[in-house]
């Protein structure tokens, strides 16, 4: 038989390849680093430049904006984001912003309002006792460390899947049921750890309005 130079190794679902390259790209996934934040204070304009560059490998499509200026209004308006100072933002407004792109893929715009309003509230600007950059550094370094946690994960749940469905004669059948397959296990993972969230944010974090509260 012929090699069909048309296919490539994601083709197929229970090639070793297919979970390698999952994983390859989970570890090419950009993310914001600590040093990388500019210490100066920075226009609109240049925000959303800052951002879309540090987070362009998270986009789905080329033309997807990570950032736009009506995001950032809008979590300002919603006090999700302090006001920038004469029409600037600080190094501490970057470090919100990050945690904000990072939630809202899961979390809703009241469940990160109350998550971060203590945050603003107490390390945002100077004279706080504990400084958001340093915050975001331990935070960053506890995420970097669960990369390859994840990594194994997938590696597991991609093994179980892709030996589902084993009596399916008709491959293209038994393919497209593993991958659903596998789908379903990882939408399961995230739906239960959200859930877990949600319940962390509903039972321990105060409600914004008595985040002052010592």
């Amino acid at each position: 038989m012929s090699a069909d130079n048309s296919k490539t190794p994601c083709d197929n679902f229970d090639s070793p390849e297919f979970v390698n390259s999952l994983l390859r790209k989970l570890s090419k996934l950009s993310y914001i680093k600590p040093g990388e934040v500019p210490d100066i204070d920075l226009y609109m304009d240049q925000v959303t430049t800052f951002m879309d560059s540090h987070l362009r490998d998270i986009k789905r499509y080329e033309d997807d904006k990570t950032l736009t200026k009506t995001m950032i209004n809008n979590y300002t308006k919603n006090k999700l984001l302090p006001p920038p100072v004469k029409k600037k933002y600080s190094s501490d407004h970057l470090y919100i912003l990050a945690f904000i792109y990072y939630f809202k893929t899961l979390l809703s715009i009241g469940d990160i309002q109350k998550l971060l309003t203590p945050m603003t509230e107490e390390f945002f600007g100077e004279d706080v006792d504990i400084p958001l950059e340093k915050i975001y550094k331990e935070v960053y370094q506890l995420e970097k460390e669960q990369v390859p946690n994840v990594a194994k994960d997938i590696y597991f749940q991609h093994k179980k899947a892709s030996k589902a469905f084993a009596n399916v004669e008709d491959e293209d059948e038994k393919k497209y049921l593993q991958t659903f397959a596998f789908i379903s296990m990882l939408v399961f993972d995230i739906y239960m750890k959200k859930n877990i969230i949600e319940t962390i944010i509903d039972d321990i974090m105060p409600e914004p309005d008595n985040s002052k509260k010592k």
